[in-house]
Parts: C-alpha cells; structure tokens; sequence
C-alpha cells in the first residue's frame, strides 16, 4: 500500500500593502536615480503631526527595516513603516505635477477625515 504525502496549501501571495500608480513608480526611479550615497530606497510612513494626528512622508533609507512592508518597483525599493501599515492598507499611492504644484497624492480608504490643508488625515 503506497501513502501519499499530505498536500501541502496553496500560498497565495499577499497583496502589497499600498498600490503605487505608474506616475508614482516613475517618480521613485527619478528619486533613486539621484538617491544620496547609501541609500538603498524610498520609505513612506506616518509620522504623528498636523491638524488630524497623521501625516504622509517619503524619506530615502540607508537600511532596511525588517518590520516593514517591502514593494520592488522598477526604479527601485519601496519600503512602507511597518508601524504604518495599518493606517495604508489598500491605499494608492500617485505622483501629479501641474505648472504650480508637485506632490505624492493618497486615495486612503482607512482615512476618516483630513485637515483643510490636505496635510495631515485621522483613522
């Protein structure tokens, strides 16, 4: 009598975290093609400030955190704050630029509201 070996799950592979729009993508390869020395990507995390509580920044990374969510773009690594990622799930993430301003924009589904300057969200 043959045993056959118990199968073994399907892994699915895990979403990304936040989706990162192709505009986005191509200004982090802009930003890695003139990365200071050392740095091995671009970070976005949440750091507690303005008139709601949150607020979205983008940082170069000297090192990698094993904490946090890692997303490999073709211009280089994205890193998310794993103490942020909560706040981000589902998120998109996109570059607009028009002849006055320029800026990362976020459609954040887990963000309950925002100050009036758009600089700072609540959960």
């Amino acid at each position: 009598m043959t045993t056959e070996a118990p199968a073994r799950p399907k892994v699915r592979q895990r979403p990304a975290a936040v989706i990162l729009t192709p505009s986005a993508e191509a200004r982090i390869a802009k930003l890695m093609a003139s990365a200071p020395e050392g740095a091995i990507g671009v970070k976005l995390s949440t750091p507690r400030r303005g008139c709601s509580g949150l607020a979205y920044s983008v940082d170069y990374v000297e090192a990698a955190n094993p904490m946090d969510e890692r997303i490999e773009t073709p211009g280089g690594t994205f890193f998310i704050d794993g103490g942020s990622v909560l706040y981000l799930i589902g998120s998109t993430m996109d570059w607009q630029e028009d002849d006055f301003t320029a800026g990362f924009v976020f459609q954040n589904p887990n963000a309950k509201g925002s100050c009036g300057c758009g600089e700072s969200f609540t959960v």
